[in-house]
């Protein structure tokens, strides 16, 4: 919706793109508490925001200027409707969100303000979510955001993706916001779900407009939407029938969903053309390694390691160091886990993170000291973004008891 009316209004009413979206979401509010939810959501809200577009249109048509392109258009009531239905068709509004997110990867802004912006404005996070996919505090991306904005705002023109001078500069800030978005999808910090499948969704759809488009079609948007079909193929077993949190060790994987695996593979083989090594390329590797693998005990975690030592080359993140450090302890033990974990560069950024703590937790449950576990599983208990996060730190304290009671 942002992304439709930012088009028809031009980049510096941006404000007012997000307003009509907001009083849009307000009339649902009223609306849909007395009538109930419609079949078809999403068209609703489209269509209230087209009519209240149509109404700014004609209310302040003589006293602002909007998208120069469509700005002649839109002076004529003849063609003023007319435009505004044209610009809410499906076509249209793919189009419109292509050039939206890259549109918010302005060169004047760094691109983690750029990534930021795509998942705020395109994406619906809100601050703290922002904050929670960029493992930092929310009072710094409260400040960055609005900046950010304002740099967009000042652009004169959207980007254009049919006649683009400098897609290929732009195109990783959009793959990592679209990285980021599934991220919050799969094991992200909502305080109501654990897992929210639409957001997955909707990043494979968003990373699909990539691969559809002549210059977004590159290995490593290929290798991306790998990574997400691989991973998105475990969803069904990452929460049990009684709604509880698994890990990868306690999965289900007849669950897992062999087709998803398939077309992930594919695209990881059709990632493969290029000569580029990315990020994406060395996490849809791990995740095939997962995928493939008949049980946790017949995973190659030599070769897991082996990916993450390369990835630590390309994005030294302290969340790829986590991972890494409970790669290692798969493979080596519990103390080589423990040694790894403590050795985790810029590790007091992942202080609030709950399955930091929790990884503590699990190699000192299986060194053999509960009570350590259990002083770790309570931190991450404290630090759970959710009731099945809650739940999940809850049971492997249950568990670590059980273990000091039989030593």
């Amino acid at each position: 919706m942002v992304a439709v009316l930012t088009r028809l209004f031009g980049v510096h009413n941006l404000a007012l793109a997000e307003d009509v979206v907001q009083d849009a979401f307000f009339r649902a509010l009223e609306v849909w508490s007395f009538r109930g939810v419609p079949e078809n959501p999403a068209a609703w809200l489209m269509a209230v925001a087209k009519n209240r577009a149509l109404d700014v249109l004609r209310r302040e048509r003589t006293a602002r200027t909007y998208e120069p392109e469509l700005s002649r258009f839109l002076q004529s009531e003849w063609t003023l409707a007319p435009v505004v239905e044209e610009m809410f068709t499906d076509t249209a509004i793919k189009d419109d969100q292509l050039r939206m997110m890259f549109s918010c990867c302005h060169p004047r802004l760094p691109e983690e303000a750029q990534v930021m912006l795509i998942l705020h404005i395109l994406c619906g996070f809100g601050i703290d979510e922002v904050a929670s996919a960029f493992v930092t505090t929310y009072t710094a991306v409260e400040k960055r955001i609005p900046r950010a904005k304002k740099v967009l705002a000042e652009s004169k023109h959207l980007f254009d993706t049919q006649a683009p001078k400098d897609f290929s500069d732009r195109l990783s800030a959009v793959q990592r916001a679209l990285y980021l978005l599934f991220n919050e999808g799969y094991h992200g910090a909502s305080a109501e779900f654990a897992v929210r499948a639409e957001l997955c969704d909707e990043a494979i759809r968003l990373a699909k407009l990539l691969l559809e488009h002549p210059l977004g079609a590159t290995p490593s948007s290929s290798a991306l939407s790998a990574l997400m079909f691989l991973n998105k193929a475990r969803l069904p077993a990452r929460v049990d029938a009684s709604g509880r949190l698994n890990s990868l060790f306690d999965q289900d994987r007849s669950l897992w969903d062999q087709r998803l695996i398939g077309e992930g593979l594919q695209l990881l083989e059709r990632s493969a053309e290029g000569a580029e090594l990315t990020e994406y390329h060395v996490e849809a590797g791990i995740a095939a390694v997962h995928a493939t693998a008949p049980s946790i005990q017949a995973t190659n975690w030599h070769e897991i390691v082996s990916l993450y030592d390369t990835l630590m080359t390309i994005r030294p993140t302290p969340i790829v160091a986590l991972n890494r450090a409970i790669a290692f302890g798969q493979r080596d033990g519990a103390e080589c886990g423990l040694r790894e974990l403590r050795a985790i560069p810029d590790s007091e950024r992942l202080a609030k993170y709950p399955f930091y703590h929790a990884a503590f937790g699990e190699f000192e449950l299986r060194n053999g000291q509960a009570e350590n576990a259990i002083s770790h599983f309570e931190i991450a208990l404290r630090l759970a973004r959710n009731q099945k996060e809650r739940q999940f730190f809850e049971n492997r304290i249950s568990s670590c008891n059980q273990n000091a009671q039989a030593q």
